[in-house]
């Protein structure tokens, strides 16, 4: 990456200085959106494969690194204005935790955030895929620790505290400084062995769930296929992982993605699935990916039908319509009802489970009865349930759940035959955890030292 192009100044972003107007992304093209690329060229077909290999498997960044093809040929794909495309790391801020939160650039300058998260968050955990067999093999995991050490640290649990969060962080997490692993101090591990993406899917987003930071930034446009998929390769290259290598350079390539940062895929339905695709290309399979939707029924019905499909996570958080109304107002459209129907109409497969995220707001749904009326709603599916503590943020006017009531839905759900997984929070510091993600260049919290390595 070029770093004079992308100076920061006082860390704001130089928007604006992203691809010509009439440029031709290549990333994000399936083979036969290539193989139209090099025979209109009046080249043989196997140039695509050629092409399609170095976009996907080398991870290029400019077609002047795609040496496999002639000088010639990459002259002649600059020359109809074709470009590699990858989307810009163009902030970066690194959670005691180990978690980054990254900036990203779009062509036309708007900007999107993705979070690396070594170790992973525990989401994959009882879904029956790989990855969540790899999740529940590691017991004693040191990020576990090391999370435990961050809570002391950052003990968000009272309004007060809440309140205090932008004011006094800086001075309850002092060791906090970027692009180090913290040795000594708190902070991401050696020898962790996979990491989970976070990925966005639009430039804000249109659903309006009232305990959530993006929703603050309505919507401005879809993602293409090749910008959701480019924040993967972008991230990728700047970890060094290669993929399918059994190794990373110097970080592991077992990999998981989640379609869970900013925007609603499944309003992006078309781009989102193709970027599925472009995806396994690169050598992630569909079983390694997880979306996750605030309930678009007529899209979770396209989902059931399709022959390569990630693993699905429905945003239930609400026990019952009233409730769920009042914090995704998306509910009057599609109730509670309608989206378990749909959800019912996937196949799964022996092994396989629906994820139900839930996340707990304190004294709004995390009481006992809410908890067995969630029991009631899923009773017969197939079905696993992610409790997500509610991250503060400001201008939400919410405050987390005791720690007892906490405890108390846990065991509540898995008493009546639900597995259920309290989701460790990632990167809260850095506002990168779930329902925080508000583009950087807004409002970058103040403890946090950016990098534009």
């Amino acid at each position: 990456m070029n770093k004079d192009r992308n100076s920061l100044e006082g860390g704001a972003v130089q928007t604006g200085a992203g691809l010509p107007r009439d440029a031709k992304p290549l990333f994000g093209m399936g083979p036969e959106e290539l193989r139209a690329v090099v025979e209109g060229l009046g080249l043989p077909k196997y140039r695509a494969v050629q092409l399609g290999d170095a976009l996907y498997k080398q991870r290029v960044e400019s077609l002047e690194a795609v040496t496999t093809l002639p000088l010639e040929v990459r002259q002649g794909l600059a020359a109809e204005g074709f470009v590699v495309g990858l989307p810009e790391i163009v902030q970066a801020a690194k959670s005691v935790d180990g978690t980054e939160r990254y900036l990203v650039r779009l062509a036309d300058g708007e900007t999107v955030e993705t979070v690396w998260m070594p170790g992973g968050d525990g989401g994959e955990r009882g879904d029956g895929s790989e990855a969540a067999v790899e999740e529940e093999g590691e017991a004693g995991d040191p990020q576990d620790a090391v999370e435990a050490a961050v809570e002391k640290q950052i003990p968000f649990g009272n309004d007060q505290q809440r309140d205090a969060v932008e004011t006094t962080q800086p001075k309850q997490i002092p060791s906090l400084r970027y692009g180090m692993t913290n040795k000594g101090d708190i902070g991401i591990q050696d020898g962790y062995k996979r990491a989970t993406i976070c990925i966005s899917s639009q430039v804000g987003c249109a659903v309006n769930c009232q305990f959530c930071l993006t929703a603050k930034l309505g919507i401005k446009r879809n993602l293409t296929a090749g910008e959701i998929a480019g924040q993967v390769s972008a991230v990728l290259n700047r970890q060094r992982v290669r993929i399918g290598s059994g190794k990373g350079v110097e970080t592991p390539s077992r990999i998981n993605l989640v379609f869970m940062g900013m925007g609603e895929p499944f309003l992006n339905y078309d781009a989102f699935m193709q970027s599925v695709h472009v995806l396994r290309g690169m050598g992630i399979p569909e079983s390694r990916m997880t979306v996750s939707t605030s309930g678009i029924e007529p899209s979770i019905r396209r989902f059931a039908e399709e022959p390569v499909r990630p693993k699905l996570a429905l945003s239930l958080n609400a026990s019952n319509d009233a409730v769920r109304r009042e914090i995704m107002p998306i509910t009057k459209k599609w109730d509670i009802a309608a989206l378990l129907a749909a959800v019912g109409s996937i196949p799964l497969g022996k092994r396989e489970y629906v994820t139900f995220e839930y996340v707990l707001l304190g004294g709004v749904n995390d009481q006992p009865e809410h908890a067995r009326e969630v029991l009631a709603l899923l009773k017969g599916m197939k079905a696993k349930v992610n409790l997500i503590v509610w991250n503060p943020g400001p201008g939400i006017d919410y405050h987390q759940p005791k720690p007892e009531d906490v405890a108390v839905f846990h065991r509540m759900l898995i008493d009546g035959g639900i597995p259920t997984f309290t989701r460790r929070p990632r990167g809260r510091d850095i506002y990168a955890a779930c329902g925080q993600l508000k583009r950087t260049v807004d409002a970058a919290p103040a403890l946090v030292e950016i990098s534009t390595r």
